[in-house]
Parts: structure tokens; C-alpha cells; sequence
């Protein structure tokens, strides 16, 4: 196998409902797009006893030994799909983590897409849902890449539609543990989406939805509260949610030139915090 590259987008959620409980975990629905914001990951076979996985780029410190790509590999080497066969895996990471962006969850769709398009083994969509939710909640939206509405019963519907929206995404200085956030959350909002069709990937009807994780991050951290507001007060942002269970912000806009703008304002008025100008893709 000669060297892959893939690039592993960056998820985000134009909306979330958390829905209810079952056992320990929280069910949700979301709608969710991808951006042209992109981790690299570099593969190769290597003749070794062991994969060698290795993280560099601006966001890769404090990656945990036990990580989402460790996890698949694991997984598929226990049920001996990959035939022996070891990987060196790069991972440059320009995707901030604790940011509600499924860097780590999409990184492991992508691997696991790779293997199962390249015949190293076959097997059904089951038994593919199966191992990304062995993994993670996340990462099984990976394995589309394009938008997709959850619904709160798991399935899973994609759309191909021709809706790109410019976006600038803001991160401060600080990351949002989902366990945290979602702990904190005390009443569940009625399902919505279970019938939702592509007209949902619109500015206006997307704008009058939420996120129900938002209200529980913006009382925990005043930055991430202040981000939105002079986002919503002082650019030409459609609307402006955080995405997942934070700490990225995201504002909407109508055209390439209204987001660059509000990024400068963000530069100016927040110097320290990461802010980039995106497009869904």
C-alpha cells in the first residue's frame, strides 16, 4: 500500500435537540454539516510488529495514548480484519480539540472508510455502525461527509444538496468537556427532525432552531457567551449557535465578504482566540 493522504473534515452542528435518556447515554438529533477545515491523515503499511501512530500540527498536544484511531485499530485488529497487517498512521491535527468539531471522531470514519474502499475487508453497514459506535457517538457521521439530519431513533439521513454557507468559527482559550456539558442538562426538548427533509439546509429555517447543549456552556463559560453576542450585535451574522457541546462558536453569513469582515472584528476585538473563516462543503 503506498502512502495515503485523506483529509478529515471538520463536523459541525447547525442544530441539536437532546431528546431524552437511554441508560447512561443522552439520545439526541442534530443536524449536521462539514467544513473546508481539514486534519491530514497520512498512511502507510509498514512491516512491524506494532501501528505506529503519530500526531503533529498546532492542535495535536494532550492526545490521549488511547485515542479514536486507536480505538478502531484496535477494534479491527481483536476481529482480524486487517490480517496482521500494521500501518503507520500521521495525523496532523489542525482541527482544535474539546471544540465540539468531531476532529478525533471524523479522523476515525476516515481511516475506517479507507479500509473498507481499498478491499483490506468487506462488511456490512450494521456491522460498520456498529464498530463506529464502539468508538464514539460521532463517528459513525463520518463515514457520509455530507449533510445530514440524526434523527432521534439513530437513523441517519444524507443529503446532497447544493447549500454552502460561509461561516467563521471562534474558539478562546479554554475546551468543553461533553461529559461536563451534558451532565448539566435537566430537561429534554421534543424530537423534530424524524420527518425532516433537505429544504431543513436553509439560512431562514435554520436560524429559528437551537442548540440545547448552548444555554449550559454559555452560563458555564461568560467568554463563550460574549463571543456570540458581538458576533450577533456587531457583524452581519444570520445567526450565530455554538456547535456540539462547545467550545466553538459559530456565526453564519450570507456571503464570503460578511465573514471575513466579522473575522476581522474578531481579531481585533479578541486577539488570543482562534478564529478562522470556513465554508460548509
Amino acid at each position: 500500500m503506498n502512502i495515503r493522504t485523506l483529509y478529515s473534515p471538520a463536523k459541525i452542528n447547525l442544530a441539536l435537540n437532546v431528546v431524552g435518556k437511554k441508560g447512561s447515554l443522552h439520545k439526541i438529533e442534530s443536524i449536521v454539516s462539514f467544513v473546508n477545515l481539514y486534519d491530514l491523515i497520512k498512511v502507510k503499511e509498514i512491516r512491524h510488529k506494532k501501528h505506529q501512530i503519530i500526531f503533529n500540527g498546532k492542535f495535536s498536544k494532550n492526545i490521549k495514548r488511547d485515542n479514536t484511531i486507536t480505538k478502531l485499530l484496535n477494534i479491527l485488529d481483536d476481529r482480524n480484519l486487517l490480517k496482521k497487517k500494521k500501518f503507520q498512521i500521521k495525523i496532523t491535527k489542525n482541527i482544535p480539540q474539546r471544540a465540539g468539531l468531531g476532529g478525533g471522531s471524523i479522523n476515525a470514519a476516515s481511516l475506517l472508510s479507507l479500509f473498507i474502499k481499498k478491499n483490506f475487508f468487506k462488511i456490512s453497514s450494521k456491522k460498520i455502525r456498529e464498530i463506529c459506535d464502539l468508538i464514539g457517538s460521532d463517528v459513525i457521521l463520518g463515514i457520509y461527509k455530507i449533510n445530514l439530519i440524526l434523527n432521534s431513533k439513530g437513523k441517519i439521513s444524507a443529503f446532497k444538496t447544493k447549500k454552502n454557507f460561509n461561516i467563521v468559527l471562534v474558539k478562546p482559550k479554554l475546551g468543553c468537556s461533553t461529559k461536563a456539558i451534558y451532565s448539566n442538562v435537566k430537561k429534554y426538548s421534543r424530537a423534530i427532525f424524524n420527518k425532516s427533509k433537505a429544504g431543513v439546509f436553509n439560512l431562514d429555517k435554520l436560524s429559528n432552531l437551537k442548540n440545547d447543549l448552548e444555554p449550559i456552556a454559555l452560563r458555564k463559560y461568560s467568554k463563550l457567551k460574549q463571543i456570540k453576542s458581538h458576533l450577533e450585535n456587531y457583524t452581519k451574522s444570520k445567526f450565530v449557535r455554538m456547535t456540539g457541546s462547545g467550545s466553538v462558536i459559530v456565526g453564519y453569513y450570507l456571503t464570503k465578504k460578511d465573514s471575513e469582515l466579522a473575522k476581522k472584528y474578531i481579531n481585533k476585538k479578541f486577539r488570543n482566540y482562534w478564529c478562522i473563516v470556513a465554508k460548509t462543503i
